[in-house]
């Protein structure tokens, strides 16, 4: 029976040989049963097609066994794009949360659906800025957490800076109560790698110095941090820092000495604080940079990370 024939429209989709092995979205005629309404009956189905021919196509669903549908009662269907990966799949604040282990000792407090942070020890901005990432919420308006703010800081001693994701609702309506950006640095680049996969693109042989130093990595002190360098005659001529959270693991203040670039000395400090990582059973990596950072970018896209969101600081103008 040729389409025109067929009342249901089987038949008439955007399948074939060609989506073997991709994505898709299939709905599928159930023979012998009647449907909600008293006509034909069908079904969805969501998952990779793994064989296509023979008057049948075969689909893994996500969780269970491959399904064989006659390609007879096929209703529709068409290829969908890959399922991001676990990793990507987190919400902004989540992932910023989870960095909040990359500074041990960190004051947090909630302000609405905002986090107000501050370290006494630590001059970085994600560890002293307001984390105004949604609405503040309820019961809370606008122009009282952002009084809020204000206060929560000014009690600490520090400039009021607020980390909102750029050309967001929360950037425009701090710009709207007279808040610019906090500096002429380009906007952070908060950035994610599956742990084995960064492993596995790292360089079989890296650079022949780099007979790296490790502290923190089995004694728990610092709260987990983890240090790893490359000594010099004057100093670390490379040197970051390793948290570990359950599954995640970040990485902050990569450093070369200037006079040391280009030499492979960064990857062979990331190399080992990713194998800490894998050790302790971490699977995501993260990592925050500025988006012109164009060397540290090419380094970090070689091992496969890829932007998760955007963000930047604003903060009220010096002298208000």
């Amino acid at each position: 029976m040729d389409d025109a024939q067929e009342p249901h429209g089987v038949g008439k989709h955007l399948l074939g040989p060609h989506v073997v092995g991709q994505r898709v979205v299939v709905r599928r005629l159930l023979r012998g049963q009647t449907g909600p309404t008293g006509g034909p009956a069908f079904t969805d189905l969501l998952g990779t097609c793994l064989a296509w021919g023979e008057g049948r196509c075969v689909v893994q669903p996500e969780t269970g066994p491959p399904v064989t549908i006659a390609l007879a009662d096929l209703v529709s269907g068409k290829p969908v794009p890959p399922r991001a990966a676990v990793h990507l799949r987190v919400t902004p604040v989540d992932a910023q949360r989870a960095a909040f282990a990359l500074f041990p000792g960190l004051e947090t407090e909630p302000l609405g659906s905002w986090t107000l942070r501050h370290h006494p020890h630590e001059t970085a901005r994600r560890a002293n800025s307001v984390l105004a990432f949604g609405p503040a919420g309820d019961p809370l308006s606008a122009e009282e957490a952002i009084g809020s703010v204000v206060a929560w800081y000014a009690a600490r001693g520090r400039r009021p800076i607020a980390a909102v994701l750029t050309g967001s609702p929360e950037a425009a309506l701090l710009g709207e109560s007279g808040w610019v950006p906090e500096s002429t640095d380009a906007d952070t680049l908060f950035r994610l790698a599956p742990v084995a996969r960064a492993r596995r693109a790292l360089p079989r042989t890296l650079a022949a110095e780099a007979e790296v130093g490790i502290e923190g990595a089995n004694d728990g002190e610092d709260g987990g941090l983890v240090r790893a360098w490359i000594p010099g005659p004057e100093g670390h001529l490379a040197s970051g820092l390793l948290a570990v959270d359950g599954d995640w693991a970040g990485v902050r203040g990569m450093e070369v000495a200037a006079a040391h670039r280009g030499r492979g000395l960064a990857l062979a400090v990331l190399a080992t604080l990713l194998e800490v990582a894998a050790e302790r059973g971490a699977r995501t990596a993260y990592l925050q940079v500025l988006a012109d950072n164009e060397r540290a970018l090419r380094l970090y896209d070689g091992l496969g990370f890829v932007d998760h969101h955007r963000y930047t600081y604003l903060a009220p103008p010096v002298g208000t």
